[in-house]
């Protein structure tokens, strides 16, 4: 199948098997249970579900081994989403072209969703359709992905360094851990399902750290490059909140040649993969050409 197809085939499927993870809005508690939907439901790349579909896909993993580390992964993402648009984190206003899920809601329900969202993560693939073994791997890959050795963590060093002038090492290191480590979670998920080797899982390791730098770089620049509407979201918050940068450390000229180098070393990690990495080579291509 083509590439275009297949991308096509897993954001369907993520789509539908998000509909059937959270709950139903007519059930109570009706304003949490819209609120969960409201914030996992309303649009997005779902690049990170995608990354778990198309790793599995190097190793021919069955797709409905895969849906629960899509869904979960996509869950925790959104949750992050929802906590970090709150008054005390970021204190965001636009999300996805709509209002954030605590001014669409209140602060309280938006709380209440994000930790329902993150838990019910965990549910799933506690319950997932795949050996368990297996879902206790991918249950401690995502849980240190997303608490203080990886997202939650990288949250907490950004809100330290808002105001300071952070040393590039310090800033690839923040961003590591906030955004590249659940990209890291997604493709080990994914290639955990289709039982790839200690080697295959280190290479893509290495693969998917490259993307998650990349993402963020690519963050950075469409903070500076594109408008509120183009993004989704409010624009020139970093600087507006005297937040370091790629831009702001290396110039605009130095972040888009750095987004150039990652893109030239995320396509050298997938070569001993073949013909099978080029879901994976779409995505890291769509990662650091998009526009929003």
């Amino acid at each position: 199948m083509k590439t275009d197809a297949l991308l096509t085939r897993w954001l369907e499927r993520t789509e539908e098997q998000l509909q059937d993870a959270l709950p139903d809005p007519e059930l109570a508690p009706q304003r949490l249970h819209q609120a969960m939907r409201y914030a996992a439901l309303g649009g997005g790349k779902r690049m990170r579900p995608m990354l778990v579909y198309a790793a599995g896909y190097l190793f021919a993993a069955e797709e409905a081994r895969l849906d629960a580390a899509a869904v979960a992964v996509e869950l925790i993402h959104a949750y992050s989403l929802v906590h970090d648009d709150l008054p005390a984190m970021d204190d965001d206003d636009l999300r996805r072209g709509r209002p954030t899920t605590h001014i669409a809601f209140d602060e309280a329900t938006a709380i209440l969703a994000g930790d329902a969202l993150q838990t019910r993560a965990f549910e799933i693939l506690a319950d997932a359709w795949m050996p368990p073994a297996l879902a206790l791997n991918c249950i401690k890959t995502l849980a240190g992905a997303s608490g203080a050795a990886g997202m939650c963590g990288g949250q907490a060093l950004d809100i330290d360094a808002t105001g300071q002038q952070q040393a590039l090492a310090d800033l690839k290191h923040m961003h590591a851990l906030k955004t590249g480590a659940l990209i890291r979670a997604a493709v080990r998920m994914g290639a955990l399902c289709g039982e790839a080797s200690d080697a295959q899982l280190a290479q893509l390791d290495s693969f998917a750290d490259t993307l998650g730098l990349a993402f963020q770089v690519r963050d950075d620049i469409l903070d500076v490059e594109a408008s509120s509407e183009q993004l989704g979201k409010t624009a020139g918050k970093d600087q507006a909140q005297d937040k370091s940068t790629f831009p702001s450390l290396l110039g605009m000229d130095g972040a888009k040649a750095t987004l150039s180098e990652l893109a030239t070393a995320m396509q050298a990690a997938l070569i001993p993969f073949g013909q099978r990495a080029a879901a994976l080579a779409a995505l890291a291509e769509l990662t650091v050409r998009r526009s929003h």
